[in-house]
């Protein structure tokens, strides 16, 4: 029974290491829907006015959309890695598939959170309903009355309306929710053929098999955990030297006295060696040997960014 237990703690945690950029979008979708019912709940109110009824709801769904998508381009490391790149080196090394590669892994990651809240606004209906329901031919509903226009028609989102219209309300706010309900799901079947569509082509176009790229991903992960942790090891000690020097002494706990005794630092890293780890990366091979990052290139001392008789670039960006 320990053993099973064991078994699937182990299995539970490469899931969790190997499909991190999976959890992360599914978290993201899930605080966006939660959020989206939050925003539904407390600060939608349909102004139940010609005119204003279409800027409202449109404003609804798209402005937070349009932030979101905002704030995951900001949180993308690729990014700020394109913005160094383009501030140290410009594109000259870059080819129209690798920066075809690099915005789409930017706007795809982006998109998440504003597909999730467009997606679940169309479901609930409310917005597309005090947008459009001004819009809707009063001809095309039985028996309307005639002494009845567009201005009754944008107060049925409010449920403002006379006795003998509540029919009316009814059927206007079920047609517009069945079309709401089905561009709804409309853009979910779009955005699953896309991703799988992606997904097909980013394994069909890519140059390394299966195991390497499970590998290379590791490696990233790896890199990027221990890169943090021995900077912020590196820039605290740095600092208490700074601090002991100015002041004669600096007050450390008995973890920073350690650290400091176990791991001393003589100087700060020049900028050129800041910038060589710093910027875009796409895979590259160098005489047959993989090079997995900016880092790794520096480490074997491999020098120029694009392809070389010695180097190869294969055009593929990590994900």
């Amino acid at each position: 029974m320990a053993a099973l237990v064991a078994e699937n703690f182990r299995f539970l945690s490469l899931f969790f290491k190997s499909k991190d950029v999976m959890i992360f979008n599914g978290l993201v979708a899930l605080g966006t829907v939660g959020s989206e019912e939050l925003f539904s709940v407390v600060a939608f109110n349909c102004p139940c006015s010609p005119a204003r009824n279409y800027i409202y709801g449109l404003a609804a769904i798209g402005v937070p959309a349009l932030a979101l998508f905002l704030i995951g381009v900001i949180w993308n490391n690729h990014t700020w890695n394109l913005v160094a790149e383009c501030h140290k080196r410009g594109t000259k090394n870059f080819s129209a598939a690798a920066t075809f590669l690099l915005f789409g892994s930017i706007m795809g990651r982006a998109a998440v959170a504003p597909v999730t809240w467009s997606v679940i606004s169309l479901l609930r209906g409310e917005a597309y309903i005090c947008a459009l329901s001004e819009f809707v031919r009063p001809s095309s509903l039985d028996k309307f009355p005639a002494e009845y226009g567009a201005e009754m028609l944008a107060r049925f989102p409010c449920r403002d309306e006379p006795a003998n219209l509540t029919k009316f309300r009814e059927e206007v706010t079920r047609r517009l929710r069945y079309e709401s309900q089905l561009f709804g799901w409309l853009l979910i079947g779009i955005v699953a053929v896309l991703i799988f569509l992606t997904k097909c082509l980013k394994h069909c176009c890519s140059p390394l098999s299966y195991r390497q790229e499970a590998y290379w991903a590791q490696y990233r992960s790896n890199e990027d955990k221990l890169f943090r942790r021995t900077a912020e090891v590196h820039s605290r000690i740095l600092a208490a030297n700074n601090v002991k020097q100015f002041f004669g002494f600096v007050a450390l706990d008995k973890e920073e006295k350690e650290l400091v005794q176990e791991f001393p630092v003589e100087g700060v890293q020049p900028s050129p060696q800041w910038n060589a780890i710093t910027g875009v990366y796409i895979y590259r091979e160098n005489k047959g040997f993989p090079l997995y990052s900016r880092l790794h290139k520096w480490a074997k001392g491999v020098e120029g960014n694009g392809p070389s008789p010695e180097g190869h670039e294969m055009l593929f960006l990590a994900s």
